[in-house]
């Protein structure tokens, strides 16, 4: 192989991985996340705030699971290549509310992922019982859609 050659390969094999690593992660579509739950985020406004709906495959209640609406916003919105987020889900089916906080990144392989980590709340019924009342823990989701 002579040296153009091996020049444009080496171009090749540089650029692709430059391409897919400098795209922005967009938080808007369909994600589940490793526990089987569905969230869809539609479009950020140019505020960056979105709205949504989530669907969670667990929950410590014997009611029927609802899916729940989504509030959120993002930081900087179309600036920033791994932005920051936040979002509440409003549980339908429960007297609880989730906040999540996270961040999304984009592989050298053009693979979303979004890195959360949430408190969800539950009503108790006195503040004597407030400490069994939050519950921390952490998702990552992909992008299904």
């Amino acid at each position: 192989m002579g040296t153009l050659g091996c020049c444009l390969l080496l171009a090749l094999a540089l650029l692709v991985p430059w391409d897919a690593e400098s795209r922005k992660c967009d938080l808007q579509g369909l994600w589940r996340n490793e526990l089987g739950s569905n969230m869809t985020i539609l479009a950020t406004n140019t505020a960056g705030t979105f709205s949504g709906s989530y669907h969670t495959a667990v929950a410590a209640t014997t009611k029927q699971i609802l899916v729940s609406p989504l509030q959120g916003v993002q930081q900087h919105p179309g600036a920033k290549r791994h932005p920051t987020f936040g979002f509440t889900v409003q549980w339908q089916f429960s007297d609880s509310t989730t906040a999540f906080v996270g961040q999304c990144f984009v592989d050298h392989h053009g693979k979303e992922t979004l890195e959360t980590t949430w408190l969800l709340r539950e009503e108790v019924l006195s503040h004597k019982d407030t400490w069994k009342a939050t519950r921390v823990g952490t998702s990552i989701f992909i992008r299904i859609k």
